[in-house]
């Protein structure tokens, strides 16, 4: 049986074709767990509207179904808690160019 962590080095290879980011940089997942045989993902899209909701939990699908021992992928989307952008991580903001500081949240 696969393991959680490569589940996730199937969904780096995801992509929002809108940002070159991949879903999990992107901070879109917000949980996986590998029940034999069977993936189940609890993510978020950037936004209720986006034009890739269908798209993405496909390439999802297909990605964690080609591992040996998977069978089944189930993906719930979610928008509670809301994306926001201080949910991507270090590698994605430099991809991005972002500085640290871009998405922290200020107290004042």
């Amino acid at each position: 049986m696969p393991t959680t962590e490569e589940v996730y080095d199937q969904l780096r290879q995801v992509f929002d074709p809108e940002i070159p980011v991949n879903i999990v940089d992107l901070g879109l997942i917000y949980d996986v767990k590998v029940e034999d045989p069977k993936v189940l993902i609890t993510m978020t899209l950037t936004s209720q509207s986006c034009p890739e909701a269908r798209t993405i939990p496909d390439v999802m699908r297909r990605r964690c179904n080609s591992l040996e021992g998977i069978d089944e992928t189930d993906i719930e989307i979610v928008f509670e808690p809301a994306w926001t952008p201080h949910l991507i991580s270090d590698e994605g903001r430099k991809a991005l160019g972002m500085d640290s500081e871009d998405s922290e949240d200020s107290d004042d």
